[in-house]
């Protein structure tokens, strides 16, 4: 159930005919309450669309009714008409629900630069509004997904309160705060400063490490919805973990859904100075193209991972650096190590761990190989 397994929420997942599939592409959650605090993170690209510009503002004073969300187009660069659409479709939501349109954060999802059409879109809210049910969170998980090739959920049980989630992202997964569009849901009693602490806490420590391909979407957002209908108010401490813990398990689930992927890479880096060395460090070879067509290839090419920290500024000496992949120590000491021919890189999991012999700090990012698939299914995807 997703988005609808804490208490007081109901959701729905429509087709309006976005899509040329005829696949559904519009969503909606709403928060019956009793409370609706809320909080949200957003892309970190300083090239903004228009649902984010509007939901921004929206946000702000941590309280969110609803948030609906569009597959079969981004709705950015669309200039002051797509901005118009975006408010359209919050004051649609609003008149459905009975509730202010300054209260529901717009999501869109798809390729730049198209507008999306009103005629279509604006019937799809009405009978998105029309199909709220509290069993509807597989419903709107399945409406948002583009080439992810399933819906991703998430639903987790607290002392005597419970978080829900969907997320959608196959691709464009180098966030800066947030992947893509995930909307976050308890019915803890909880304001609005703590959901907002939890969810910075737990997207610092998830999301914002999941780097694919390096490539930050315009529209990324994490909303958090609380409903407070359980009447439990839990420890803030516990509240983070809990939905940290929602967090890691829908990265997990963008990371092994990422297109074209052949390989799912973890990149651990430890002995760092300060925690922001360590993942300074795996980000430099999670972006590493070189290292990434070597793992599609099969080739534990540890040198790769030497060359890609070495443009970083993170605290260490060269010819102290150790690398392992998937448990074998190909380097000790910057020189070579176990034989590479002994690494197995057949299975889809791969681990890199770098030990920067420089502290006591670590970190991990999440990527992907760079294959043929990921490159065909990318140079097709607006056509």
């Amino acid at each position: 159930m997703s988005v609808t397994t804490p208490h007081g929420f109901r959701a729905a997942g429509v087709t309006a005919g976005l899509k040329p599939s005829g696949k559904p592409d519009l969503a909606l959650v709403v928060n019956d309450g009793p409370s609706h605090n809320a909080a949200a993170v957003y892309t970190g690209n300083r090239c903004k669309a228009n649902p984010v510009l509007w939901s921004e503002q929206v946000s702000a004073d941590g309280i969110v009714h609803a948030v609906v969300l569009n597959s079969g187009g981004a709705n950015c660069y669309t200039g002051q008409a797509g901005f118009q659409t975006t408010h359209r479709t919050a004051e649609a939501v609003a008149e459905e629900l009975g509730i202010s349109a300054s209260d529901v954060v717009v999501c869109s999802t798809g390729l730049i630069g198209a507008p999306l059409p009103e005629d279509k879109l604006l019937p799809g809210v009405a009978t998105a509004a029309g199909r709220l049910s509290a069993d509807g969170g597989d419903d709107a998980a399945g409406a948002i997904i583009t080439t992810d090739t399933h819906a991703k959920t998430v639903e987790l049980a607290g002392e005597g309160y419970s978080v829900g989630g969907m997320a959608k992202g196959a691709g464009m997964l180098a966030p800066g705060l947030a992947t893509m569009l995930v909307v976050l849901t308890t019915d803890a009693d909880v304001d609005a400063a703590t959901l907002d602490g939890a969810l910075r806490t737990a997207c610092a420590q998830t999301f914002d490490r999941l780097d694919t391909d390096g490539c930050m979407s315009t529209n990324d957002t994490v909303v958090l919805m609380a409903s407070g209908a359980s009447g439990i108010t839990p420890d803030a401490a516990d509240l983070t973990a809990l939905v940290t813990e929602a967090c890691a398990q829908l990265t997990a689930q963008l990371h092994t859904d990422a297109e074209g992927a052949h390989h799912d890479i973890a990149i651990t880096t430890r002995g760092a100075a300060t925690e922001t060395d360590a993942v300074t460090a795996s980000r430099a070879v999670a972006r590493s193209n070189l290292f990434k067509a070597a793992v599609f290839g099969n080739d534990p090419n540890w040198g790769r991972v030497l060359a890609a920290i070495g443009t970083t500024d993170a605290a260490f000496t060269p010819a102290e650096v150790d690398v392992a992949v998937n448990d074998v120590w190909v380097c000790k000491a910057g020189t070579p190590h176990a034989d590479p021919a002994t690494v197995d890189l057949t299975p889809r999991a791969v681990s890199v761990t770098i030990d920067l012999h420089a502290g006591s700090s670590d970190a991990t990012i999440w990527t992907s190989d760079l294959t043929h698939d990921y490159v065909e299914e990318n140079s097709a995807y607006s056509t």
